[in-house]
């Protein structure tokens, strides 16, 4: 993924091209990319192959092969097109909102709206590491890639708040991130695997709580163990 900062307002929201405006031979791989998604999406990358996208596209074997040259082709490509789209659908629009807490509110509420709608079919980048996350070779290290440039955008955003003064000069991006992934992870777990109701309000009582703590007036707390016995306190003090 190529990380786009400060991208204009009409570089944000350009459409992708028309399928009618593309060559004939880039439409049907678009085609084929389509139906690769929707496999991967309810399968998994693993269950990505040449002649079950054959028998879904209607097309040979051969056909399919020649617009990606192998299974591991087949794979990235689908991993960059389902990539593309993330960033259409949650980082451009939310690129459009005010530098600081505004656009990092905006891009997690996108983050949470895009998993909510997959919580029937999944997640790649979820499903994609759990069957990739001990076989290196070119398929995780797409998928890494993606997911990397990802959070380099969401830490971005954390930094740029706290040049904005909306977040504690102290804020660790790394570990604010760290918890507003593990708010999406905790998401998708019990909303696709537990079906439990009010997970999506869970997870934004969660951001809520996170922008809490790293906000300008939260008194900053210890690190290490000495956090833990330190935060009834906290609570406690909050309350008076």
């Amino acid at each position: 993924m190529t990380v786009h900062t400060d991208l204009p307002p009409d570089a944000a929201g350009a459409p992708r091209l028309a399928p009618k405006s593309l060559h004939k031979g880039q439409q049907t791989r678009a085609a084929i990319l389509e139906a690769a998604l929707g496999l991967a999406s309810h399968m998994g990358l693993e269950g990505l192959s040449i002649g079950a996208l054959a028998e879904v596209t209607q097309m040979s074997k051969s056909g399919v092969f020649a617009h990606f040259g192998s299974r591991e082709g087949l794979q990235i490509s689908v991993i960059r097109e389902y990539h593309a789209r993330f960033e259409e659908e949650v980082f451009f629009p939310a690129m459009r909102e005010e530098r600081g807490v505004p656009r990092l509110r905006a891009l997690f509420e996108r983050w949470l709206r895009r998993v909510s709608v997959e919580v029937d079919s999944g997640c790649i980048y979820i499903s994609g590491a759990v069957e990739f996350d001990d076989r290196p070779g070119p398929v995780r290290d797409a998928l890494a890639s993606m997911v990397h440039a990802w959070h380099a955008a969401l830490s971005r955003a954390i930094r740029l708040a706290v040049d904005a003064g909306q977040l504690r000069a102290d804020t660790d991006p790394d570990q604010m991130l760290f918890e507003l992934h593990g708010l999406i992870l905790a998401l998708h777990h019990d909303a696709r695997f537990l079906r439990a109701p009010g997970a999506l309000d869970r997870a934004r009582t969660g951001f809520e709580r996170v922008l809490s703590y790293y906000g300008p007036s939260a008194v900053a707390m210890p690190e290490g163990p000495t956090a833990v016995a330190a935060a009834p306190a906290r609570q406690r003090s909050a309350r008076r």
